[in-house]
């Protein structure tokens, strides 16, 4: 970032060797620039915090950007008995879950005023057919499944591909394999449970890496936020109402 501090005694200071806490009591003391640090520094939590609550990304950069400003807003209700970064999050989600609410009522509100879609309106709409990114990998996530499920013992490939592949009931499975209701449910108990193991194997490492909050859209919600804590009255309720202290 290409910041530097100096203390009292005039020792160089980089803001990356700061604490939460000490980042804090600067900002509270009159340094805005550094709320900067603490943005950047947990951005990826606060966008999967909101990502969890909300899918429409634009929806999730507006209440990051709003989390963020009633974050600094209310900086002085911040207490050390907790770790910043849970303070934040329990901002976020509040955020989040706010505008969820909101969307949820706007959704509903619409529906109950659209009784029967006229032919026009239904012919303009058109099913959303997934790109060649995610078709790739769909193609390989039913891979890995296959594959997981071929290395299942045969008793429990079995039940498996009947119950949850097939779609038949657990008396229906039963019948099939001779086996009684008790014997289906364990088994496919003990099934859905190697499965759950082979593929997080296979995909366990690459996991970690989804939902990341790239860096030209961490810039974006940064110079959002420091553009709106700059002025007089930054606005600090959002979709939620209140702040979480």
């Amino acid at each position: 970032m290409g910041m530097e501090l100096r203390e009292s005694t005039g020792t160089a200071v980089l803001p990356g060797s700061l604490t939460d806490a000490d980042i804090v009591k600067r900002v509270r003391g009159g340094e805005q620039a550094l709320f900067e640090v603490l943005m950047r520094r947990h951005n990826q939590r606060v966008y999967r915090a909101a990502r969890a609550v909300l899918k429409d990304e634009r929806e999730v950069e507006d209440a990051m950007q709003q989390a963020y400003i009633n974050a600094y807003t209310h900086l002085h209700q911040f207490e050390e008995r907790s770790r910043f970064s849970t303070w934040l999050t329990r901002i976020v989600l509040n955020e989040a879950f706010g505008r969820r609410q909101k969307l949820v009522f706007e959704s509903r509100a619409t529906a109950a005023r659209v009784d029967e879609p006229s032919g026009e309106f239904m012919d303009g709409l058109t099913s959303p057919q997934p790109g060649p990114e995610h078709q790739a990998y769909a193609q390989e996530l039913r891979h890995v499944l296959e594959e997981a499920v071929d290395a299942l013992p045969e008793a429990y490939r079995a039940v498996f591909l009947l119950r949850d592949i097939e779609g038949l009931s657990t008396a229906e499975t039963g019948e099939g394999l001779g086996l009684g209701d008790e014997a289906v449910k364990t088994r496919l108990h003990r099934a859905r449970a190697m499965i759950r193991r082979t593929v997080s194997s296979r995909i366990g490492d690459s996991a970690a890496g989804a939902f990341q909050f790239q860096a030209p859209r961490c810039d974006r919600v940064v110079a959002f936020v420091l553009d709106a804590i700059s002025r007089p009255e930054p606005a600090s309720r959002g979709e939620s109402g209140h702040v979480i202290s």
